[in-house]
């Protein structure tokens, strides 16, 4: 079974920082992308940010230059350091563990965290 746990979420300033992380435990062999996604009530969850075990990056848009995904892979642990928040950035975060190779080689693809909030208000 694999579980991710997220952390860092809160409540912030326009303008501000906050660091995500989401650790990963359980029976894995290797993660091969990790992401960071978000949601708003009433809409879809949408992509913020992944990053493969090659080191290849895909951001949304309204986050380019402000947003910085990384990852540990030795702790399985990733991070979304998340700089010059805006309002807009308020929503649930989840990270997400895509293609996962686990311990006995069986092939799974996506494991999400719980959700973690992120209000950005003046």
């Amino acid at each position: 079974q694999v579980q991710l746990v997220e952390s860092g979420g809160g409540l912030v300033h326009p303008g501000g920082s906050l660091r995500l992380s989401c650790a990963a435990s359980g029976s894995i062999f290797s993660i091969n992308t990790m992401g960071w996604y978000r949601q708003v009530p009433g809409k879809q969850r949408e992509l913020v940010a992944t990053l493969t075990t090659g080191g290849s990056t895909d951001y949304a848009d309204s986050v380019k230059g402000r947003f910085t995904i990384s990852r540990d892979n030795a702790k399985n642990t990733w991070y979304l350091q998340m700089n010059a928040l805006k309002t807009d950035d308020t929503a649930v975060y989840y990270c997400n563990a895509h293609n996962v190779r686990l311990a006995d080689l069986r092939r799974a693809w996506d494991y999400w965290g719980q959700g973690t909030q992120v209000t950005v208000s003046s």
